[in-house]
């Protein structure tokens, strides 16, 4: 064993990369410990293997003494000279193991020593290389189903993809390939323990990367993904070219690179937006592929109100208010929809109210319900300052209709 020992160990450095002087130093501690157990007694042994034969030797460590009380640990110094004439009183010396036991306790503690070595340091490569690859995406196929979580084979490891990172709907099959995104790693005794999604934006992110060139070079940036799984998805995106259409570049041609994302995600509707740094603007983008009257917005409340055509209206809200809900998440703004027959008739309905008020005739409450003063209560909330500043009502004016406003609403 001892000739083989070195080539061994060189073999498994360059296979495994792990260095052989690691591999020596824990073997020896390994047979130290090893032939203590072996032996039973209460002595001080200490295994050592050549770094260039492979030769093992084992010693047993004794203390030099005039009188010996305990001759496991000890030895007297007229034995002690018969190893080393120069010993004195209170040195410690060496003695080698003689013993046929050693060479078979050698071979398998060895054996044991590397085994266990070689699959702590594959677990701790699997670890590193998969930590790395913390929010990236990764092919994975179905492999078992553990209750309502689902394993997947990475290629080297498995891992867990659980319900509620699981697209809703989606019947998952034994056996399906697909890719998922990278959620969390994490060290455990057995290897590295891989959570991954089907849900996370990360994974749309990842998608269009592998996808659209533009974005895997920045051309393209995607600036935010909200998604509700398997249903619907909204990405904003910017150029970084002038030149470049970021709509267009994921687009594809002929739909060709939006087409194979939405066919990964099962089916998952892609509406894809034109980021803007102006709030009016990005709102009316978020609502596509709506299309958008107006924008008013309130920046102080980050309240947005959007007029659409009449027959825009079902298409801008959604079904159960999905495409509302999301442009919602995607700009942050808290959006109302109105179609303009409603506009209208708030305006009516406002500017009837209005005139009720004394001094405010029917062009006063006109211009008053234009400026977003639509009820009697936002002019009692106002100051005369506010109403002043609207074009064709005066300081006087603005005066009366505040009291007259404030008035009101102390009666109700």
């Amino acid at each position: 064993m001892e000739g083989e020992l070195i080539g061994v160990f060189e073999q498994i450095e360059r296979e495994k990369g792990i260095p052989k002087k690691e591999l020596l130093e824990m073997i020896e501690s390994a047979l130290t410990s090893a032939f203590r157990k072996h032996s039973g007694k209460k002595q001080k042994f200490e295994a050592h293997i050549d770094p260039e034969s492979g030769v093992i030797t084992a010693y047993v460590k004794k203390k030099v003494v005039s009188k010996v009380e305990n001759h496991y640990i000890q030895i007297a110094k007229k034995e002690a000279l018969k190893f080393d004439p120069a010993v004195k009183v209170g040195d410690e010396i060496k003695i080698k193991v003689e013993t046929k036991e050693f060479g078979r306790i050698a071979a398998q503690t060895a054996k044991q020593v590397i085994v266990q070595r070689i699959r702590e340091t594959e677990r701790e490569n699997l670890f590193k290389e998969f930590k790395k690859k913390e929010g990236t995406a990764m092919s994975a196929v179905v492999q078992r189903f553990a209750r309502k979580n689902i394993i997947v084979d990475l290629g080297k490891v498995e891992a867990t993809l659980p319900e509620w990172e699981q697209a809703r709907d989606h019947n998952y099959e034994l056996f399906e390939r697909f890719q998922v995104y990278i959620l969390k790693v994490e060290q455990s005794p057995r290897g590295p323990k891989i959570t991954v999604s089907r849900t996370h934006p990360g994974l749309v992110k990842r998608l269009y990367e592998l996808e659209v060139p533009e974005v895997s070079d920045h051309t393209v940036e995607i600036k935010q993904i909200v998604r509700e799984p398997g249903y619907r998805c909204k990405v904003a995106v910017l150029s970084n070219n002038e030149r470049v259409d970021p709509v267009g570049a994921c687009v594809g041609v002929k739909g060709s690179r939006v087409q194979a994302i939405i066919n990964e995600l099962s089916g998952e509707r892609m509406d894809l937006i034109s980021y803007s740094t102006d709030p009016a603007t990005y709102i009316a983008n978020s609502l596509s592929p709506a299309k958008v009257v107006s924008v008013t917005i309130e920046k102080n409340r980050k309240n947005a109100l959007v007029v659409v055509a009449d027959d825009q209206l079902s298409l801008t809200i959604g079904k159960a208010g999905q495409n509302v809900r999301l442009a919602a998440r995607l700009t942050g703004w808290h959006i109302d929809i109105k179609s303009e027959s409603q506009i209208k008739e708030a305006k009516e309905v406002a500017v009837s109210d209005l005139t009720k008020l004394s001094g405010v005739g029917k062009v006063t409450a006109q211009l008053l319900s234009q400026h977003g003063f639509t009820t009697i209560g936002k002019i009692a909330e106002s100051s005369i300052s506010d109403l002043s500043k609207i074009s064709g009502i005066g300081a006087k004016l603005a005066e009366k209709i505040y009291k007259a406003a404030k008035k009101e609403g102390k009666i109700k």
